[in-house]
């Protein structure tokens, strides 16, 4: 079994790109099935095969511990840590080729609390990949493109997968595409286009992460894909297919 964690900002088109990573590789003849991580969600564009709410409750933890909605959720991703096991069992009762694991919309509730970084480093497969979506409509300027980039590279050191970036909902930036993927391949261009930031000071950090992500060899190419025409789906599935053959060796 491959398992593949989409990751991304709230809003970026997770629950989407992983309901037609499943369409994909089914369509394809194997077994894929969903994972929903998130105990929050209320409504998904897909029906999860193994779902989390049906262990942790954000309504049974609000009645039980009287906290609002963000404390609850707090508490949910940790008690998720606890049902690592029952989620195991329930997942390799399906006997899936891939498994396509939707992450929490609150990215931080997953990738910056034990619970994500557990689930991430045990879940057993036998080779595991992150997608991080780079949302299109943030990624409006070079410094919004560096940021996410940035964030994006937190997530990897964080979970210490083999990594992809991915920009999402690429439907809506057509007319700008190819400027964000030339930022996204072409660091000096990116550098560049810094130059124009008018506040002195952002434009010189900004460069100084940019050099040092560049320095340590930190990708920030991202694969361009729509989950509402499908295009680049092929090119997202050749380019996990690699990284899930060669297992650690995809990170170096």
């Amino acid at each position: 079994m491959y398992a593949v964690l989409i990751l991304g900002t709230a809003g970026s088109g997770k629950s989407t790109l992983a309901s037609r990573l499943v369409e994909w590789y089914t369509s394809k003849g194997a077994n894929a099935v969903t994972l929903n991580l998130d105990p929050g969600v209320t409504d998904l564009p897909y029906e999860p095969d193994v779902d989390v709410r049906e262990y942790v409750s954000v309504e049974e933890i609000m009645d039980r511990y009287r906290l609002g909605p963000n404390g609850a959720l707090v508490l949910a991703s940790d008690l998720i840590a606890d049902r690592l096991e029952d989620i195991q069992r329930d997942v390799d009762g399906l006997n899936p080729d891939y498994l396509i694991v939707d992450t929490p919309g609150q990215l931080e509730l997953f990738a910056y609390r034990a619970s994500g970084v557990m689930i991430a480093r045990e879940l057993r497969c036998d080779a595991k990949a992150s997608v991080f979506l780079f949302d299109s409509m943030l990624v409006d300027s070079p410094l919004n493109m560096l940021s996410i980039a940035l964030l994006a590279t937190s997530i990897r050191l964080r979970l210490g997968l083999a990594h992809l970036n991915v920009l999402s909902k690429i439907d809506l930036v057509r007319d700008r595409l190819d400027e964000i993927i030339g930022y996204s391949a072409d660091p000096a261009r990116l550098e560049y286009a810094l130059q124009m930031e008018k506040d002195s000071e952002l434009y010189m950090l900004g460069v100084s992460i940019l050099r040092g992500v560049r320095r340590y060899g930190l990708s920030m190419g991202l694969l361009a894909v729509s989950s509402l025409t499908y295009e680049g789906m092929a090119n997202l599935a050749a380019a996990l297919a690699r990284m899930l053959r060669e297992g650690e060796d995809a990170e170096q």
